[in-house]
């Protein structure tokens, strides 16, 4: 398995597709061990037949429909208009508008490339630098797959085999303290660079601001309201936001068009074929290193080290870290929590927590090069070299690994709340 492990990292180093290089590692396993052939296409049939995995499709059309409805513009007026007469307003703005968006789109690269669109473009014509705007939204777009709804909790849920509603309302207060970590800096970027700041509102614009965002502002309470309640489960909640998005698109603000729905559909179905083919894969390759023990080595050699689950922990942020520099983070999911998780729950850590830590970390990977995919999204929406984002977005990296040290430090912040609202 090492020498396969092996060849999978040199032939991904070169070039080949991530999905591909782990269905052919694990097809080698599959020979080079005796296996009947059969295994690949039942294990790779096994892994989509999943009810929870049915939440990524919908979450994605969610995303597309909304960025195609002009609500990402009704956000981020409204933000505007909460907190744009602070100094630096527009990134307080830019932030608080993620906050807002993430309850709907649970995506990263949504926020980035649906909200980002609007906010670069609005901080540009208020005088900020094209740096500090891009850096701005590629930070606070990390903040989308933390509050539910989130496509990559979902992940973690299948495959850890933990509560995805649990999961979700955890992620509740980091996602919150992520934000408030971030307006800090920006609140001592803005004094010391001058930055400039919207007029105080009137009580008019204020209150068209809010008319204009009601309904957008309306659905993570819908969505969050009914998984708590019991009306749908989180896999069905996908389903509700992407047919609320839909609505809202259509008849409520009336910017979407019945002509656009093919173009939003195939843009779905493109990116949910993306997402499939590296969890087909990955579940594949996680099967081939669940037969050859490797994660039970992996485990037995930490907890030989260490049994302390803090410093399980430290280590596990550390390789997450890491790998996030490299590794894009659902496939990043799919391959580590089989390793990993086994080693969480034999040390005591709860698997909410453990969820939560993880996902972060990969988030704030897509903020670090080589392959900090949201640094590429924001790059180009603000038409900015990927070299001066990266530096720009640096200073970012302090607040969120700061959550991500406090999460790991002190559980109650992941798991309180869940114990709240389920009794656990």
């Amino acid at each position: 398995m090492l020498w396969i492990m092996g060849g999978w990292l040199a032939v991904m180093l070169l070039g080949v597709p991530i999905f591909a290089s782990m269905g052919l590692a694990a097809a080698a396993f599959v020979w080079w061990g005796g296996f009947p052939g059969v295994v690949i296409p039942q294990k790779v049939i096994q892994a989509v037949n999943s009810f929870p995995l049915l939440a990524a499709p919908f979450f994605i059309l969610m995303g597309n429909l909304m960025n195609s409805a002009g609500i990402t513009e009704r956000i981020f007026a409204f933000a505007k208009v909460c907190v744009g007469w602070w100094r630096g307003g527009l990134c307080h703005a830019n932030i608080l508008g993620s906050v807002i968006f993430a309850g709907m789109s649970g995506s990263a690269v949504a926020d980035a490339a649906g909200l980002g669109t609007v906010e670069i473009k609005a901080m540009k014509d208020a005088g900020y630098d094209a740096e500090t705007a891009a850096a701005v939204t590629a930070a606070s777009a990390t903040i989308g797959p933390i509050i539910p709804p989130s496509l990559p909790m979902v992940v973690y849920g299948v495959v850890a085999e933990t509560s995805i509603g649990g999961l979700f309302i955890g992620a509740i207060v980091p996602g919150l303290l992520m934000a408030g970590a971030m307006m800090v800096l920006v609140w001592r970027m803005a004094y010391k660079r001058a930055m400039p700041r919207e007029k105080f509102p009137s009580a008019r614009e204020a209150w068209a601001a809010f008319r204009g965002a009601f309904w957008a502002l309306s659905a993570p309470v819908l969505l969050i309201g009914g998984m708590l309640s019991g009306v749908f489960t989180p896999t069905e909640a996908a389903a509700v936001a992407a047919f609320y998005a839909l609505v809202l698109g259509l008849f409520v603000y009336r910017d979407l068009s019945v002509r656009e729905l093919p173009r939003i559909i195939l843009d779905t179905i493109e990116t949910t074929g993306v997402v499939l083919a590296i969890v087909m894969c990955a579940v594949l390759f996680g099967w081939a290193l669940s037969v050859s023990r490797f994660p039970q080595a992996v485990g037995t050699f930490i907890t030989e080290w260490s049994t302390n689950p803090l410093t399980i922990l430290l280590l596990a942020n550390v390789l997450l870290l890491i790998v996030g520099c490299f590794m894009e983070s659902i496939a990043a999911l799919l391959i580590l929590v089989p390793i990993l998780m086994p080693v969480a729950v034999k040390v005591g850590i709860d698997p909410i927590q453990f969820g939560v830590v993880f996902v972060l970390n990969l988030m704030i990977g897509t903020l670090t090069p080589p392959v900090g995919i949201v640094l590429f999204v924001v790059a180009k929406v603000a038409e900015l070299p990927f070299e001066r984002v990266t530096r720009a977005t640096a200073p970012f990296l302090v607040p969120l690994i700061a959550v991500l040290l406090a999460i790991s430090l002190w559980p109650p912040l992941t798991t309180w709340l869940p114990g709240l609202v389920f009794g656990r």
